[in-house]
């Protein structure tokens, strides 16, 4: 009242300056800036009225010690005399409003700081007092509502006209009004006597019926503060006589408008206002006093909710309040709790199913385990897999659940989803419990939708007995699922429909397709699994088998062997247990065919033994010939003592194996019975091929009683004339041998003794007469000496005698390395401890592969020596002649 502007810091420091020489009537203080917009009176105006003004104060920037004052102009634009009422600037420092009594409302348009970016204009005029003035921003568009105490109004300043629109016929006092945070919306708050009115910048909002004349109206933190007293008072009132009312205690009021509850209320003697500042509400009244008034934490007021049972309360103040998803899921199992402590089990599940994600499902699954509560637990459960969180056992219950209620729309509902990517549960643990509950429908739709084949088959085949259909499903699935499923249940399948499955396997095995329907994949390359690997299934169906086998050795010849040996163990025993004849030789042709048909050349040791395990005398002697098993064919006919078969077999391999001859004598030989054919014509093919000593085939027939000189007679005159003659022969050699050795001794002799005359008048090399210089040797040959040394190796060798000097030499060479060898080995025999591991040792370098027969007498052998060695002297006493 007397023109100071005071300042209250946070430690309760006062201090102040003189802004008007006469009064301050009005204070706006920006949030965003520091900047001071002030009403006052410096000077007495006319009849007999003040004319007050307007300051802006720069709070940041000092003038002589006291704020900066940026501007002053006079806040009534004309001549009229008029009273200020209120005072609003924008946050932006653009807009000021000033309200008056007389209704009017003046707008100052630009910097509000400089008088020359600034406009004032006349916004409003009315027949009211203007009681509030408040500025609302939403996007790019500014809005000005203007209550007075008849009417509420607001105007669009951001553009040009500034359009007006009414919100309401209903006003308010000075001080009752009020902008909301944006938690309502940035409402514009009018309290009336009779409500609290809330207005959208187009519209008017909710309204709330708080009774008793209300003096101030202010928005602090989402709370609607109000004070009030009982008696009512006019509006008008406030600007008359003031000062006339008497003292009386007044409310105040904290509402929570979001949560609907009174958050605080209290009574105060003459208020003066109430300020927010510092995170607190400080109430000033009249008696010098301050109150402040600070929230509790938001725990605090939980708990106090909490003791009085306030659970939708607290649940709604810890949302307002911004608290996180851990508090409110322990807000919310609280409230159940208290309402399962009620017996109010259908509210106590709807909270549990709210702390889902944060609390144990374990924890509320106990409590509704009890069968009368089934219901309540199906609602958690369902809701716990809609969110995806549950479990295997969550799944296992809630579908024990379903089953036990025998609820088949719901349980359809709850596993009929539209996509795989929708599951919410453990699609394996619910075919198990479906099952098991006899739902079998149910668990064959969940097995084939998300492609569980093993279940599918399993309760196709185990519980159901429905063979066709899951064999007609293993024919639509992928290759490798399709073969894993067939050699697990191929068994069961081929026991119930044999040709049905029999013909999926011909199919698996050659070029499998799966029969979907409407697919066009013909052209597509197929699969081929090993049919070999099916084979165990036939064990028990001999018919389909043979049919298998043989449509794979026609189809796919590249089958494995296994296909054909089975195929011919097949046929061998149909043929062996066959009585009629006529199919008996059908069935000996079809095993004949096959094994001829050239599978079992390299692997016929199975093949073999089946032909033996079935007496198919025709299989074994076909495999015998062509394994080259001459000496079992021996043995065979042998055994069945079929003598002109062993002949045939010695006449048709013999050239081959030669020692079938002999096994073929020593076979007759044994026998008691006359033989004398089949061993004259043994014995005459051993003369002839020489493949037995006389005295060993003498020797052979000596265990034959039966057999007289008579049969060897024949044999033995032959092999004594052909040793005459060998004898007769070899004596001519001898006689030949020492004449030659004769002349070449006297030859030796006559070089060693008597001059050597070279009478050659060619070269022994080109013809051509001899010319000198020329060579000559004492073997008699003569060369041009161009000619010797254009093909001699060396100059003491003649080139025309060379090769067979050589040829010489070297049976010299080798007759001494044998020599030595022998030597070598009798000496490491004699001094070696295990004898048996030298001979092993000469074995093993090949000494011994080439049998040597020694049979010249030692003076013979002596004689041989020397021959050698004259040979040798006159090749080594050879010298060239010039």
């Amino acid at each position: 009242m007397e023109g100071q502007i005071w300042f209250l810091s946070r430690s309760l420091q006062l201090t102040g300056f003189q802004a008007y020489k006469l009064r301050v009537t009005h204070l706006y203080q920006l949030k965003q800036h520091n900047i001071l917009a002030s009403v006052g009176e410096d000077e007495e105006g006319i009849n007999p009225l003040v004319c007050p003004q307007v300051k802006i104060w720069n709070l940041e920037k000092r003038d002589g010690g006291n704020p900066l004052c940026t501007r002053i102009f006079p806040a009534i634009p004309g001549t009229e005399p008029t009273v200020v009422s209120c005072l609003t600037v924008h946050e932006n420092l653009n807009f000021m409003a000033i309200g008056f009594t007389d209704g009017s409302v003046t707008l100052n348009k630009g910097d509000i700081t400089r008088d020359r970016h600034s406009k004032t204009q006349i916004l409003h005029k009315g027949n009211y007092p203007v009681t509030g003035l408040a500025f609302r921003q939403a996007g790019k568009t500014t809005h000005l509502f203007v209550v007075t105490t008849e009417n509420v109004q607001s105007y669009i300043v951001s553009g040009k006209d500034y359009p007006r629109v009414e919100l309401d016929t209903h006003g308010c006092g000075l001080r009752c009004s009020a902008l909301s945070d944006p938690s309502q919306d940035l409402q514009f708050i009018v309290a009336g006597d009779e409500c609290v009115y809330l207005y959208q910048p187009d519209e008017r909002g909710p309204c709330f019926a708080f009774e008793g004349h209300k003096l101030i109206a202010h928005w602090f933190r989402g709370y609607l503060v109000i004070v009030s007293r009982d008696r009512k008072v006019s509006p008008k009132s406030e600007f008359t006589s003031r000062d006339s009312q008497s003292s009386d205690k007044q409310i105040l009021n904290v509402y929570d408008l979001c949560n609907k509850f009174i958050a605080y209320s209290a009574v105060f003697e003459d208020v003066v206002d109430v300020l927010a500042e510092w995170g607190s509400l400080y109430v000033l009244t009249r008696d010098g006093r301050v109150h402040a008034l600070q929230e509790k934490d938001t725990q605090t007021k939980l708990e106090m909710l909490f003791k009085k049972n306030l659970f939708e309360m607290a649940i709604n103040l810890a949302k307002s309040q911004h608290l996180d998803s851990d508090g409110l899921a322990q807000i919310f199992m609280q409230y159940g709790d208290h309402l399962y402590s009620k017996g109010n089990h259908d509210g106590a599940v709807q909270q549990y199913i709210r702390t889902i994600g944060k609390l144990e499902p374990s924890y509320v699954i106990r409590k509704f385990l009890d069968a009368q509560r089934i219901h309540n637990l199906t609602a958690y459960l369902q809701t716990l897999h809609r969110q995806s969180l549950a479990n295997a056992d969550h799944t296992t219950l809630l579908l024990n659940c379903y089953t036990k209620l025998k609820d088949s729309s719901k349980l359809e509902e709850f596993i009929k989803t539209k996509s795989e990517s929708e599951v919410h549960f453990d699609v394996e643990t619910a075919i198990k419990v479906l099952r098991q509950a006899g739902y079998y429908s149910h668990a064959l739709y969940l097995a084939e939708n998300h492609a569980h084949h093993e279940w599918y088959l399993k309760i196709q085949l185990e519980d159901i007995k429905n063979y066709q259909e899951a064999l007609q499903y293993i024919g639509k699935l992928p290759f490798e699922q399709a073969e894993s499923n067939m050699k697990r249940y191929g068994k069961i399948l081929m026991h119930h429909i044999p040709e049905q499955t029999t013909q999926l396997l011909k199919g698996l095995c050659t070029d499998y397709r799966p029969s979907l329907e409407g697919r066009g994949d013909k052209e597509a390359p197929g699969c081929r699994a090993n049919s070999e690997e099916f084979i165990p299934i036939f064990a028990n169906n001999p018919r389909e088998l043979k049919a298998f086998l043989e449509h794979m050795s026609e189809v796919q010849p590249d089958s494995p062997q296994g296909i054909y040996d089975t195929l011919l163990e097949l046929r061998l025993q149909n043929w062996a247990h066959e009585k009629d004849p006529q199919v008996k030789e059908k069935l000996h042709a079809e095993a004949i065919s096959l094994l001829k048909s050239g599978r079992f050349c390299n692997v016929f040791d199975k093949a073999l033994v089946l032909c033996q395990m079935h007496d198919f005398q025709d299989g074994v002697l076909y495999l015998y010939e062509q394994g080259k098993l001459f000496q079992q064919i021996m043995h065979y006919h042998m055994q069945h003592e079929q003598y002109r078969q062993v002949i045939a077999v010695c006449e048709r391999h013999g050239e081959q194996e030669p020692s079938l001859w002999e096994q073929a004598l020593s076979y007759f030989a044994r026998k008691e019975e006359d033989c004398k054919e089949y061993m004259a014509a043994v014995l005459k093919h051993i003369e002839n091929k020489n493949l037995m000593p006389p005295l060993l085939v003498v020797q052979t027939l000596a265990h034959n009683s039966t057999a007289t000189l008579s049969v060897i007679r024949d044999y033995l005159v032959q092999k004594l004339q052909k040793q005459s003659q060998q004898i007769a022969q070899d004596e001519l050699r001898v006689r030949r041998y020492r004449e030659e050795t004769t002349r070449i001794r006297q030859e030796i002799q006559e070089l060693k003794a008597s001059p050597k005359i070279f009478q050659k008048t060619k070269c022994s090399i080109c013809n051509s007469a001899l010319e000198l210089p020329s060579v000559h040797f004492l073997c008699g040959h003569s060369f041009h000496q161009h000619c010797f040394e254009s093909y001699s190796e060396s100059d003491a060798d003649c080139p025309t005698c060379l090769p067979e000097n050589r040829k010489v030499m070297d049976m010299i060479r080798a007759q001494e390395q044998k020599r030595d060898l022998h030597d070598q080995f009798q000496h490491q025999l004699k001094c070696s401890n295990d004898s048996f591991s030298v001979i092993a040792d000469y074995f093993g370098r090949g000494v011994f592969n080439k049998l040597t027969l020694l049979t010249d007498p030692p003076t013979a052998r002596l004689t041989a020596g020397l021959e050698a060695g004259l040979q040798r002297d006159l090749l080594m006493h050879s010298r060239r002649g010039t």
